[in-house]
């Protein structure tokens, strides 16, 4: 009852829908040249062959699948790859970092029509749905064609657990459109059980799958060459609200390590103007990287507000402190800087990656933080201690390597609905 009300709500409601997506548009969150594809309109032809649609929601889900990408483009050849992903971010990674015969599209909105026109043309043979975005058309429409569904990297918080309690009639009708679940962690299984998934089970974190992120060489030797001889610490992905607890923090050290140089690597680059703002207000000088602002001796903070160079940022950054944790939002993957041998700081809010948290606390490889002082002797701490900075790195690398059989785990689960396909098409 509840997905019918939905599909008549956004039906008669596309009016109000597309004004807002006008104004998402006009404030460069939409990418006005391939709007089309929002509409469930393709931007390329479909392939011939059989193909597989994978979904990501935006970049920490479409960059935790590319393991798995570049699996299927290796060891199914005749299959095509179709990834779609909602945000412009996400879409500048993929044209960068897909493999070849790979396709890159907009996720339609989540409305009937615009599914109906997107599954239409795509025809896709199998949909492989990553994490936790269940958008009730895009979840149902491939359900009811009989497309199989894999839910890849599930993942069901406690909050979202008690959310979806409320309306248990409604997950149930989605999950049970997945032929398989396959859960980050065993909780997150036994959650998607408990919500009605047919099948759930933990074969492993595709996110220990990921290869390093990759960086510029020539970036990499200039920046090099710049940050030479100076203490240096990262923020990687941060939130509003945490700049300016970073830019107390950088205050009180440089007072302890002359020279020191923050680098702030903003989630969302576009905010970039703005926390630079708000950091000269604290008589702090910084230099933002999208304008080309020079790091000079007197540099205080480096605003690297750019997309796809946080690889090239862990590899010049010894100590990194993991944003969205300081505030309530769940924190971001702390494995990217495991993989690169960087020694890890954290807030106390990592409720999304809450069981990669736990293994990198239990095996000493991470340091959690509560507030601008905390973080500050933290920082402090490892900039000091040579020693203690390499024995937390050394132990993050650890965890990191620690399940790199993942994704043959995963690909064993998807290899049965690909060879039903393959026979099927064969015949």
């Amino acid at each position: 009852m509840i997905l019918s009300l939905y599909r008549t709500v956004t039906t008669i409601g596309w009016p109000l829908i597309r004004l807002y997506l006008n104004r998402r548009m006009a404030n460069g969150k939409e990418d006005a040249k391939r709007f089309g594809e929002r509409l469930g309109r393709a931007g390329i032809p479909r392939p011939d062959g059989p193909l597989v649609w994978i979904h990501g929601a935006s970049v920490g889900e479409s960059l935790s699948m590319l393991p798995l990408i570049e699996r299927l483009r290796k060891d199914k050849p005749t299959w095509n790859v179709l990834v779609t992903t909602g945000t412009i971010s996400s879409a500048a990674l993929m044209k960068e970092r897909l493999p070849e015969k790979a396709m890159h599209q907009y996720v339609p909105v989540d409305r009937y029509d615009h599914v109906r026109c997107f599954l239409d043309h795509w025809r896709p043979n199998l949909v492989l749905w990553a994490e936790s975005e269940f958008w009730p058309n895009l979840v149902s429409v491939p359900a009811q064609r009989k497309i199989p569904m894999i839910l890849i990297n599930g993942r069901i918080s406690a909050n979202s657990l008690r959310g979806w309690r409320r309306f248990p009639g409604f997950i149930r009708t989605l999950l049970s459109g997945f032929d398989l679940c396959l859960g980050q962690s065993a909780a997150d299984a036994e959650r998607l059980k408990s919500l009605g998934a047919k099948t759930a089970r933990c074969v492993g974190n595709l996110k220990f799958a990921a290869l390093p992120l990759p960086a510029d060489t020539q970036a990499l030797e200039a920046l090099g060459k710049i940050f030479a001889g100076r203490p240096l610490w990262l923020a990687a992905s941060t939130h509003a609200g945490e700049e300016q607890i970073i830019g107390t923090a950088h205050d009180r050290l440089k007072k302890q390590h002359p020279g020191l140089l923050s680098i702030i690597v903003p989630r969302h680059p576009g905010r970039g103007r703005d926390i630079a703002d708000k950091l000269i207000s604290l008589g702090l000088s910084v230099a933002l990287r999208s304008s080309k602002q020079p790091v000079t001796a007197d540099t205080d903070i480096y605003i690297a507000d750019t997309i796809g160079e946080l690889g090239l940022f862990y590899r010049l950054s010894p100590i990194v402190f993991i944003g969205k944790s300081l505030v309530p939002l769940g924190g971001q993957n702390p494995l990217e800087a495991a993989r690169l041998e960087c020694a890890i700081i954290t807030g106390p809010y990592m409720a999304n990656f809450d069981e990669i948290s736990a293994k990198l606390i239990t095996a000493g490889a991470s340091l959690q933080v509560t507030d601008k002082n905390s973080l500050a002797d933290a920082v402090g701490r490892l900039l000091s201690d040579d020693a203690a900075r390499g024995q937390l790195a050394r132990a993050a690398l650890g965890v990191a390597t620690a399940e790199a059989g993942v994704l043959d785990a995963v690909m064993s689960e998807i290899e049965p609905y690909m060879t039903k396909v393959s026979d099927h098409e064969g015949a």
